[in-house]
């Protein structure tokens, strides 16, 4: 029998945190657009009250564990004052030429106690020795090394596939840079990923969505698998990305209309983290550097309602074994039961089925296959004061971390 795949202890750590903050914020934030060329001048880069801290707080209060910031976006403008190119916040107004975006944020984060992890796009747009493959990999090799070593401890690296069919980078080099530098980092999708994309920006995974894979899409603009490097491990869990503004993950101008709404968000928390994914959730700051008034409310409104939903469960345990029990204190309505396999000794169960005992007999309430590292199951509202979980099929003896019952008002 095959040996069951496990998740290394940076991986188990990582799945823990379940939301992340995405930041997308560079030149497309002053110019009205998602993708820029490259063009675009760096005299329009000035949002005169960047607030890092607000960023960070936001996130903190909202409950989530990281969040990544779009260091270099497919335009090529970089957020540091990198060595390799005159295109970066050096050659803006901002901070009279001498800001650095990356430093404000990975300091805020550090000060909130948040994970910072950084998207640096393989494509660029603006960088004149790109069609050069070696000159551009001895290019990117120097970017990536300037973030992977100046701004402390890095949860995550991001690698967008996008723009790049076709393109073979020198992933040999830049994911031994990260070996190097920043080996507790989760890799998100190329080179040797130890995080797989969930294959859609809807935010939404799949059911079931396994621990194990051995390749992703590349991109939302084809659809060509990866190809992943030897020695990618067959642990790659899914991070499922949206933005809280449909469709766009740039700011821009008089688009509050195209807000998510606080059930629309929770929606795709359930079918993300509910589903055993992580949940990284795009809250874009605008040209003032600030994040939007109603996306803060929004996201915060969002924090608060899990926390209400899911903060106090009407009865909790654990075990192992075919079939584990809950008992309540007393008869009592539930219409919300998660589960949590201990992964950290695998993924096991293949199929289960949840149970409530109410009016003297059994009633089936929920039947599923994966669980992994959380499913969030909901169901009509029943009076009970047991449940239980018989597992129906599994890889070697279940093991579950926790069974909890919720009634959700």
């Amino acid at each position: 029998m095959n040996e069951l795949a496990k998740p290394s202890p940076q991986q188990l750590a990582w799945q823990d945190m379940e939301l992340g903050m995405f930041c997308h914020f560079g030149m497309n934030t002053f110019c009205d657009q998602e993708w820029g060329d490259g063009t675009d001048s760096a005299e329009i880069f000035n949002p005169e009250q960047l607030d890092a801290r607000q960023w960070a707080r936001t996130a903190k209060r909202a409950g989530f564990k990281y969040l990544v910031l779009t260091a270099k976006h497919h335009d090529g403008f970089c957020l540091w004052p990198t060595k390799t190119t005159d295109y970066s916040v050096k050659s803006s107004p901002w901070r009279d030429g001498k800001g650095d975006v990356v430093r404000e944020v990975a300091d805020a984060c550090r000060e909130e106690g948040l994970q910072f992890g950084l998207y640096l796009s393989p494509w660029d747009r603006h960088e004149p020795c790109y069609p050069d493959k070696e000159a551009y990999d001895d290019f990117y090799a120097e970017q990536l090394t300037e973030l992977l070593t100046g701004y402390g401890p890095l949860v995550e690296v991001w690698f967008d596939g996008a723009g790049s069919q076709g393109r073979e980078y020198d992933w040999n080099r830049i994911i031994g840079l990260i070996d190097q530098y920043q080996p507790d980092a989760m890799v998100f999708n190329m080179g040797r990923p130890t995080i797989r994309w969930v294959g859609n920006e809807d935010g939404v995974a799949p059911y079931p969505c396994w621990n194990t894979a051995t390749t992703a899409k590349e991109s939302m603009f084809t659809s060509d698998m990866m190809t992943w490097m030897e020695g990618t491990p067959s642990w790659v869990p899914a991070e499922c990305d949206v933005p809280i503004r449909k469709l766009h993950w740039f700011w821009h101008p008089d688009d509050e209309a195209s807000l998510r709404s606080l059930e629309e968000v929770l929606d795709i928390y359930y079918r993300s983290v509910g589903h055993g994914a992580t949940l990284l959730l795009n809250i874009s700051p605008d040209n003032r550097g600030l994040l939007p008034e109603v996306d803060v409310e929004r996201v915060i409104e969002f924090g608060d309602e899990i926390r209400r939903r899911f903060g106090q469960p009407v009865g909790q345990t654990s075990g192992e074994g075919t079939e584990l029990p809950l008992y309540l204190e007393h008869i009592q309505p539930v219409n919300h039961v998660i589960i949590m396999e201990d992964i950290a000794y695998g993924e096991r169960v293949r199929e289960y089925v949840l149970e409530a005992y109410s009016q003297g007999e059994w009633k089936e309430l929920v039947r599923g296959s994966a669980i992994g590292h959380k499913k969030i199951d909901r169901f009509d509202t029943i009076e009970t004061d047991q449940l239980r979980v018989s597992i129906l099929s599994s890889m070697e003896k279940p093991l579950i971390r926790n069974l909890a019952a919720y009634h959700v008002k």
